[in-house]
């Protein structure tokens, strides 16, 4: 999380921003788990959740560190999703709060947005915090319909017709999977594209991605999944990361196919409960997943640059959270 009010004075000036390194990886875990743990007045909100190391472990490139007489005090992560990009979590050791190491580690994320040429930009923080919208306004970030981080627990169902898992396929056949994922993503949004996060999710053992296939040769559906402690999911969890369906007709069809196929994938891997964000711009997917017995435990505010809905509006079909 970003510190409450991030106005610079003269503090900052000794501040230095730079890549956040391996050995930088622990150190900054702990100001992470610090920062939110003093806000949310949690010992450790995260428990076995790893968001430091999955995000530097995604793009190296796009992670960043803020020290103070070379001893980091924060960082940063940005994420590429082909025209999509959002970054968090922002995090700065607690003493230093409100010195402006917030918008300096704000500084080299929005220039991988620039140089990645992502076209509509996102973040989740706290919907009660005026502070930190105050903040990310000041880039150009508005808030638009609260996110709900949603839970329930897992019950094993029945084989999902034309289910695969990115991790069984023979490495030869992944590059056609990884394209058919991006002709199924940019029906969703033009120019999403999850590749980043499917390959790192298998290459870093963090989790699998469910592949939905349809009648034809292309997908109706994927979910980038993290499962267990170390990943993003967190102990005895199911995380879906990011899913979408092919839009069009029947898409609410196979939205719950797709649910299917991610709660059978937790069954398969022992995993107790199944976690998935969804943005309440998406009014139908949201009911579906109540009806299906998740309930909220987790509630944010998604920002967008432009203000704009991007792929948060009632026809679609997608699970995400940003945070």
């Amino acid at each position: 999380m970003v510190p409450p009010a991030a106005e610079r004075k003269s503090g900052a000036a000794s501040v230095a921003v730079r890549l956040l390194d391996e050995a930088d990886l622990d150190r900054a875990d702990e100001i992470c788990r610090a920062a939110f743990g003093t806000f949310l007045g949690a010992p450790d909100p995260f428990g076995t959740i790893d968001y430091v190391r999955t995000r530097w472990a995604a793009d190296p490139r796009a992670a960043f560190a803020a020290t103070v007489e070379g001893e980091v005090v924060g960082s940063n992560f940005a994420a590429n999703w082909g025209s999509i990009g959002f970054f968090g979590p922002l995090t700065v050791r607690p003493d230093l709060w409100d010195q402006g190491i917030g918008r300096r580690l704000m500084e080299p994320v929005i220039d991988c947005f620039d140089a990645w040429g992502n076209r509509h930009l996102g973040l989740f923080t706290f919907a009660h915090s005026p502070k930190h919208l105050e903040l990310y306004r000041r880039y150009g970030f508005w808030p638009r319909f609260l996110t709900a981080v949603m839970k329930k627990q897992v019950t094993p169902g029945a084989a999902v017709p034309g289910r695969a898992l990115y991790s069984e396929l023979p490495a030869a056949e992944r590059p056609d999977a990884l394209s058919l994922c991006r002709v199924m993503t940019d029906a969703v949004y033009e120019g999403l594209s999850l590749e980043r996060e499917i390959v790192a999710a298998h290459a870093h053992g963090l989790g699998d991605t469910v592949l939905l296939h349809g009648a034809d040769s292309g997908l109706d559906g994927l979910a980038v999944c993290h499962c267990g402690a170390g990943s993003e999911a967190g102990e005895d969890v199911c995380f879906v990361k990011f899913g979408a369906v092919r839009p069009g007709p029947q898409a609410a069809d196979r939205f719950e196919r797709l649910l299917d196929a991610c709660e059978r994938l937790a069954a398969e891997r022992g995993l107790g409960q199944l976690d998935a964000g969804m943005n309440l711009g998406r009014p139908d997917a949201y009911q579906r997943m109540i009806n299906r017995g998740f309930r909220t435990w987790l509630q944010g505010v998604t920002m967008h640059r432009p203000n704009e809905p991007g792929y948060s509006h009632p026809d679609a079909y997608v699970i995400d959270d940003w945070r």
